[in-house]
């Protein structure tokens, strides 16, 4: 599930850094996360509704394995944001966005499109021509910063059934539907507008 709410206003190593040219000012980094972020990423997430909580353990597996699709967004050393992405198998075209996360006090900054388009302009994340990701339909604010990116990437989004809420059996789950935006090229406006620190 993708989306704490927000105010929709070669390979880079775990240490590797970012900053973001429109957040200098505000001294926003972002870099892929390290086994030392795992307890504040998950105290972050905890902190996100309606965000799912995964374990220590799947953040520490997100650290270790996937760390080259994984941003983490720090003011003065304080998780402001996370998002954690994959490679689906056999999809080397195809970002898998798994969670955003935004702490409260960072909204209205869009620092979840700013961590996407970090991602985004990662030399090991060219070949990334589609995002897809799961948001439930209650998530307005997830949805509309997805709608967003797809129309800064000059592209389209669309929606299909994926996970029903049949699937999550006895849990209170909302169904989980998929977007997918794209196809769009590094030469979007949106993407490679990140500068090594």
């Amino acid at each position: 599930m993708t989306g704490c709410p927000t105010d929709t206003a070669s390979a880079a190593s775990p240490e590797t850094v970012h900053e973001s040219e429109q957040s200098r000012d505000s001294a926003l980094i972002f870099r892929a996360p390290r086994h030392a972020d795992v307890h504040a990423i998950h105290h972050l997430v905890s902190e996100c509704p309606p965000l799912d909580l995964n374990s220590l353990y799947a953040y520490l597996l997100l650290a270790e394995h996937f760390s080259s699709t994984c941003v983490l967004a720090l003011t003065n050393g304080n998780p402001q944001g996370f998002v954690s992405a994959y490679l689906p198998p056999g999809r080397s075209d195809v970002l898998f966005v798994w969670q955003v996360a935004v702490h409260h006090s960072a909204r209205g900054r869009r620092l979840a499109r700013l961590m996407l388009q970090e991602l985004l302009a990662r030399p090991n994340l060219e070949g990334i021509r589609y995002i897809e990701t799961t948001v439930s339909p209650g998530n307005r604010a997830s949805r509309k910063m997805f709608e967003g990116l797809a129309a800064a990437l000059h592209t389209s989004l669309h929606e299909t059934s994926l996970f029903g809420r049949h699937l999550f059996g006895g849990q209170a789950h909302d169904e989980e539907p998929l977007l997918r935006i794209g196809p769009f090229h590094r030469a979007s406006p949106l993407v490679g507008n990140v500068s090594m620190v």
